[in-house]
C-alpha cells in the first residue's frame, strides 16, 4: 500500500479528518491500520458509522483548519505554552549554551592562531 493510494481512500472518506482533528487519532496509527487490513475491511465500518458522510459536515471540518496552525499546534496552544514557562529557567538554558558556543569558538580560533615556528635544520647550537 503506497501513500499515493492512501491519500486517495482519505479523500473518499473524509470522515476520518474529524478524528483526527478531535485527536482521537493520528494519521500514523489510520496508515498503520490501512497498511495491514487495505480499504475493504470491517475495521473501518467503526469510523465510518460515527460520524455522517454528508457533504456539509466535510465543509464544516475543513473550516475548522485555520491558517493559524501549524502541525498538531496551533497559535493558542503556543502562546499558553510561552505563558506556563519558567524564564529563570530558559535564561540559564541560553547562557549554558552561549557558554558552549563560546567555548567552541575559543577551540577553533586556537588552532589557527598557532605561531610555532620549527627550527631551521641547518643552524647549529653554536650559532
Amino acid at each position: 500500500m503506497s501513500k499515493e493510494s492512501f491519500k486517495m481512500f482519505v479523500r473518499s472518506h473524509p470522515e476520518l479528518v474529524r478524528y483526527v482533528n478531535s485527536n482521537q487519532m493520528t494519521w500514523q496509527k489510520f496508515y498503520e491500520l490501512y497498511d495491514m487490513y487495505g480499504e475493504n475491511n470491517s475495521v473501518w465500518q467503526t469510523y465510518f458509522q460515527s460520524f455522517p458522510t454528508s457533504t456539509s459536515s466535510v465543509q464544516e471540518s475543513s473550516s475548522k483548519v485555520t491558517a493559524n496552525t501549524v502541525g498538531d499546534t496551533s497559535l493558542k496552544d503556543l502562546f499558553n505554552l510561552v505563558k506556563q514557562m519558567d524564564l529563570e529557567t530558559v535564561r540559564k538554558g541560553v547562557d549554558g549554551l552561549s557558554k558552549a558556543v563560546a567555548l567552541v569558538q575559543d577551540l577553533t580560533s586556537s588552532k589557527k592562531q598557532n605561531n610555532y615556528q620549527a627550527r631551521p635544520l641547518y643552524k647549529h647550537l653554536e650559532d
